[in-house]
């Protein structure tokens, strides 16, 4: 884990008002700002839209976390990752995991590409897939690792090493591995995007997303463009839920991993289980590049059920302390089955069920999954 960033946390938020002398950062819900009659702004704020200091306060503890020079907070994840699409033009070429999040999936196949936006899905964890997939019009590769919810590992220095070859731009969603686990930009991406709303906001209250990039660079310019025009930006007291949700960050994350791994360790050896999808298991496929590009191996762990779609959501519903609900990175542990949420054009198994994994007591959580598996 970076030594830095649980300073980071245990402070975000909490900058001392030279005013008041309150240790708690304030909120600030007004919508507009006080600017003089010659059109200078003082405080350098207009309009909310544009920036709140509750969301600038945000934005600049994201940028640390990932080590950034720049960052932008959004309404939900999809947002997000929606401008940085949106900062592309028609007629570019994107490169995009096959089995990223079915959101993102679904946005560019409904929204995007009948915009203009030419995509091409590949398995980017064979690094020969990424270059067949080049073509002359190729801008940008969108990639995760781990992926949701395959547990696919990418290994992001060689993917980035061939990009800048081809001078191509890296996003990297790194909401599964978290900014303590993972770091992409100091491995050369040019931009990371969270889902604020999971490991970081942390306790399923608020919705958000999150980029951050490693340079204000024109592409940067373009994106927080289209953040400060179509507006998509979360409310001033969903900034200061995610500054105080990620002051606790470190200890949930950690509790939240030691709980995967027990739990990986159990689903291994049930007879019931086929296969264990969870990166620190060392017959992982993508274990030893897992190793060397995070620190530890996060805390979403899926597995593959000896048996049919059925029996897999049979499963889900006889689970008691895991909750059936879709997101992640909350306190409470949460259970799903992925083709069910994902639909019938998924590349998910009909026999996977994804994991969350919380920080509850793990022997009541591994006896829940007794329960559910027997």
């Amino acid at each position: 884990m970076n030594p830095h960033i649980q300073t980071i946390c245990a402070h975000a938020g909490a900058t001392p008002d030279p005013q008041t002398g309150a240790v708690s950062n304030p909120l600030y819900f007004s919508s507009t700002f006080h600017y003089k009659p010659t059109g200078e702004y003082p405080t350098g704020d207009i309009y909310s839209r544009e920036s709140n200091p509750t969301r600038t306060a945000l934005e600049k503890i994201l940028a640390q976390l990932e080590m950034g020079e720049d960052a932008a907070a959004f309404a939900s994840g999809s947002a997000a990752a929606s401008a940085v699409f949106q900062s592309l033009r028609p007629g570019d070429h994107l490169i995009v995991n096959f089995d990223a999040y079915s959101g993102v999936r679904a946005m560019l196949r409904g929204i995007f590409i009948p915009w203009g936006l030419q995509v091409t899905f590949t398995d980017l964890s064979e690094a020969a897939n990424l270059e067949k997939a080049i073509q002359s019009n190729t801008k940008m590769v969108w990639t995760e690792s781990p992926t949701n919810p395959q547990m696919r590992i990418v290994d992001l220095r060689s993917l980035i090493e061939i990009s800048r070859q081809r001078n191509l731009m890296v996003a990297v969603d790194n909401t599964f591995a978290t900014p303590a686990f993972q770091n992409p930009i100091t491995m050369g991406a040019d931009i990371v995007m969270h889902s604020t709303t999971k490991y970081l906001g942390g306790h399923s209250d608020l919705t958000g997303g999150a980029l951050v990039t490693a340079k204000r660079s024109e592409q940067w310019q373009r994106i927080r463009h289209i953040q400060h025009i179509q507006g998509a930006i979360p409310a001033p007291f969903d900034c200061w839920l995610l500054m105080r949700g990620i002051r606790s960050f470190v200890p949930r994350i950690t509790q939240h991993v030691c709980n995967a791994k027990a739990i990986a360790a159990f689903l291994a050896t049930h007879p019931k289980v086929d296969r264990v999808l969870y990166p620190g298991l060392s017959t992982h496929p993508g274990h030893e590049v897992a190793k060397k590009q995070m620190s530890d191996f996060g805390a979403m762990v899926s597995f593959l059920v000896k048996g049919t779609r059925q029996e897999a959501i049979n499963i889900t519903q006889r689970a008691k302390v895991f909750v059936n609900a879709t997101s992640l990175g909350g306190t409470e542990s949460l259970i799903e089955h992925r083709k069910v949420v994902e639909g019938p054009d998924s590349p998910t198994p009909d026999h996977l069920i994804r994991l969350s994994v919380g920080i509850e007591d793990v022997n009541v959580l591994i006896e829940d999954l007794k329960q559910a598996l027997n």
